[in-house]
């Protein structure tokens, strides 16, 4: 099922089994300038994927059959497309194997539809490529090219490194102040633009996957450092490329 034949709008689709509450998450996003679409199972899901673009997956963990978490971790297997957990209180493990997979953000029923506008509209902004204008700027680091236009990091050799949203806004937000400790709260407000709840560790698990494309040995990281009860800092020299 898919709302509003426009194809500028952002695409996004709902994966959840219950029309009770897609059904009016649907309309509700449409009328906020999304085009959406609907997918109960996991298998309609990829179908979709495979058939048209689409710019963001919300996926609710708990489906009959095969769950969110397997479909997570298919789609960051194939593609970036940015993907928004639903889960429940009790799901704080699903969640953080979620995050780990590579998902970009979570909310918690019941969620306010405001609250996960707001996110959504985050999640974009992130992964969305901007036009080009005075003053962007690529910066070098240990080796590597992190260019703020194209969004993109490439290696030494030229070699374009993929990330996911999320791990790019995390980089981007380091390097801009590189030297400068981050924790967590400073991290998820400049990435995310929310508030760390008690046992949330999404940003040390984007960290943790981070390193391991960026570090030589990602157990003794020597560019992204953990500074004990301080949190994060870019440690490599950043110039302006």
């Amino acid at each position: 099922m898919t709302q509003s034949a426009d194809d500028t709008l952002p695409h996004l689709l709902l994966v959840d089994d219950e029309p009770s509450i897609h059904e009016p998450l649907a309309d509700y996003l449409s009328t906020n300038g999304y085009r959406t679409s609907v997918a109960e199972r996991a298998a309609t899901a990829r179908e979709i994927l495979e058939s048209t673009h689409v710019d963001l997956l919300l996926v609710d963990i708990m489906m009959p059959g095969e769950d969110g978490l397997s479909l997570t971790r298919d789609v960051r297997a194939r593609s970036n497309v940015p993907v928004i957990l639903v889960t429940a209180k009790s799901e704080d493990t699903d969640r953080i194997v979620g995050l780990e997979m590579g998902a970009d953000d979570y909310v918690v029923k019941p969620f306010n539809p405001r609250e996960l506008l707001a996110r959504i509209k985050a999640v974009l902004r992130r992964v969305t490529p901007v036009a080009q204008v005075e003053g962007e700027k690529a910066y070098r680091f240990a080796g590597f090219t992190l260019d703020e236009s194209a969004r993109t990091l490439t290696d030494v050799e030229g070699e374009e490194i993929t990330l996911t949203g999320g791990e790019f806004a995390l980089l981007h937000t380091l390097v801009e102040r590189a030297g400068r400790v981050l924790n967590r709260d400073q991290l998820l407000d400049l990435t995310q633009g929310r508030e760390a709840g008690v046992f949330d560790r999404s940003i040390d698990n984007q960290v943790s996957r981070l390193r391991k494309k960026i570090e030589e040995d990602p157990k003794a990281p020597a560019i992204v450092k953990t500074v004990r009860g301080g949190g994060y800092v870019l440690a490599a020299k950043v110039t302006k490329a």
